[in-house]
Formats: C-alpha cells, sequence, structure tokens
C-alpha cells in the first residue's frame, strides 16, 4: 500500500538492526524502512522508547487507534519542519482572514459533494436533482451572507446533512442511516464513515506535518486542545472524493456487507477485521490514483493533493495568493 504500512493484529512493534518487526502469535513480520513513511496501529501495540527512537530518526509518523475505530493520537519526529516566520503569518491569517479561509474551505466541501452526487444524477437518478440545485444555487449565497464563524458552520452543517439525506437515493435500503453518529458508531454506513473519516485525518496529519504549517491553528473548525484542528479543516474537501466514493462503490458492488463485514453490539456497530482490511485496500486505491492536473501539467495522486492544498495555504499567507482547495471537477 504504497509508503503506509497498517497494523491490525495485536502485538508488539520493536526495532529489528535496520528494519521494523512486528511480532504477533510468537512470528515475526518484517517491515522495511526504506518506504515507509506512515504506520497505522489498528490494534493494541507495544512499543518502546529503542523503537520511537529509530523512527523519529527515519521520519515515520506512527498513527493509533482506539478499540472502536476512532483516532487517539500520533507520534511525530521531532519538529524538523518548524518555521518561525510560517508560525507568525499563520497567526496573522487566523486574525485577519479567518473567514475568508473558512469560507473557502466550505466552498471547496460543497463544490466536491456536487460532483460525486451529480455523478449519480447523470445516471439516471433525477431525484438527487433539489439537492444539487440548492448546492448551486442557494448555498452560495447563504455563504456570502454568512458574517461569523458560527453561521459559516451552520452553511457547511446544511450542506452535509442535504448529502446525507441523498444516501436513500444511492445506497442499498440496509445501508441507509437515519442520522449521522459518531462516538461510536450505531449502524454500519455510520461505522464505514467514522472509519474512513478517521483515515483521511490521519493521512492529513501526516502531509501537514511535511510542511511548515502548524497543526494546531485552523480556519473553519475551532482552535483547539487534544486534536489537530488544521488537519481537519484540510481533510473536509477531501471526504466527498475520497471517503465517500470509496464507501458507495464497496457498498453497491456488494463487497463490504452488512451481514459478513460488520461486529454489532447493543450500542455500536464497528467494522469486522476483514471488513476493515477491504475498506483499507479501496481507501489507499483511491489516495494512489492518478489524474492529471492540469495546472502543473503532470500526473498526481489524492495524496499529493493534500499535501498540495497545503501548500497553498502557505502561499495564500506568504504571497498573498487566492485560496481555493481542490476541486474535483478542475483537478486542481
Amino acid at each position: 500500500m504504497g509508503s503506509t504500512r497498517y497494523i491490525s493484529s495485536m502485538g508488539e512493534l520493536t526495532r529489528k538492526d535496520n528494519s521494523l518487526c512486528f511480532r504477533k502469535n510468537n512470528k515475526n513480520v518484517y517491515i522495511p524502512v526504506e518506504n515507509t513513511k506512515e504506520i497505522y496501529c489498528l490494534s493494541e501495540v507495544s512499543i518502546n522508547t529503542k523503537l520511537l527512537d529509530f523512527l523519529s530518526k527515519n521520519n515515520i509518523v506512527v498513527h493509533f487507534f482506539n478499540y472502536y475505530e476512532g483516532y487517539s493520537g500520533t507520534f511525530y519526529p521531532k519538529g524538523q519542519y518548524n518555521s518561525g516566520k510560517l508560525l507568525v503569518k499563520q497567526v496573522e491569517a487566523f486574525k485577519e482572514n479567518r473567514l475568508v479561509i473558512a469560507k473557502a474551505f466550505v466552498k471547496g466541501i460543497a463544490d466536491n459533494i456536487y460532483e460525486v452526487l451529480y455523478h449519480y444524477y447523470r445516471h439516471d437518478n433525477g431525484k438527487i436533482k433539489d439537492t444539487l440545485d440548492w448546492i448551486k444555487d442557494f448555498m452560495p449565497d447563504n455563504l456570502d451572507k454568512a458574517t461569523d464563524i458560527k453561521m459559516i458552520m451552520q452553511v457547511e452543517g446544511e450542506t452535509w446533512q442535504r448529502f446525507y439525506s441523498e444516501f436513500k437515493n444511492i445506497l442499498p435500503e440496509d445501508f441507509v442511516m437515519n442520522k449521522r453518529v459518531k462516538r461510536p458508531p450505531d449502524n454500519p454506513i455510520n461505522a464505514l464513515i467514522s472509519f474512513g473519516n478517521t483515515l483521511l485525518y490521519a493521512k492529513t496529519i501526516t502531509a501537514i506535518y511535511n510542511t511548515h504549517l502548524d497543526q494546531r491553528i485552523s480556519f473553519l473548525h475551532e482552535p483547539s486542545e487534544g486534536r489537530f484542528s488544521l488537519s481537519l479543516d484540510v481533510s473536509e474537501v477531501f471526504k466527498p472524493i475520497i471517503v465517500f466514493r470509496t464507501i458507495f462503490e464497496l457498498v453497491n458492488k456488494r463487497q463490504l456487507q452488512i451481514a459478513k463485514h460488520f461486529d454489532k453490539n447493543l450500542n455500536y456497530c464497528l467494522l469486522n477485521e476483514e471488513g476493515r482490511n477491504i475498506f483499507i485496500k479501496a481507501f489507499e486505491e483511491r489516495m494512489e490514483t492518478v489524474f492529471l492536473q492540469p495546472k502543473l501539467k503532470r500526473k498526481i495522486t489524492y495524496r499529493t493533493a493534500i499535501k498540495l492544498d497545503c501548500y497553498k495555504l502557505i502561499k495564500f499567507m506568504l504571497e498573498g495568493r487566492k485560496f481555493k482547495p481542490f476541486n474535483l471537477k478542475e483537478k486542481m
């Protein structure tokens, strides 16, 4: 799966000479360091300080997840990309241009939701037309009129709710949800959304780590203790493209099935290990999808597109260039 390694079983991760070694059930699985950029620990994994030092020297980011498949935290190598100059500019942008950047993120979310829905409308699903018309004709006006973050977030929230309301026209009946429930997810579609969003959030953390941006200073979401809020901002734009397109394809092609791939309990529903592996494979394939970026005149992946959005933010802060997040239709 490219530069990402997933560990989905309980075990111990250690350094073995100049390689990583994952030990489970008294068997060793070796992970080459050369092409590894990030590791996802999806189960209980034991580590030690010797390993952390080795990971730091090789600039490998490790993401940890809890029992409910939610994000717990990230091990960061020491901050080799810190920039005092950009930090000052990022704080200035938050103070002076927060609404401009937040509105750009919401416009990006809506544009990409539109493109994802339009694919199904084009394939003779006329029921989606009302939501498409609202995104095209009413959402921009509502966004323009927003004068503070709360109003901007309300426009974003309504956009997502209208998107969710169309799932009944896209997915088979047993996957349709009544409402979005996150912690913990309570039905199969909520489980898929939560897991996909968490994977994308971690991918975005890695992308931002490899720039000079500060994870803590965000624009759409409130900067808060205990989470990397800029990663929430940047990842939102890519959710329709990466998370939801992956979900729609896996469910509609019956590669994921409720009876086979989910563990259901009284208050929660989670992907089982087989279901997680199917989703991860499709998610990684989506991340590595190659397309022509017209401005650069070269082929890139969605992984690269996320990082390019970070650089767009940097150019806005340093050079005053207009910030426009990735647009699925324009491929840039």
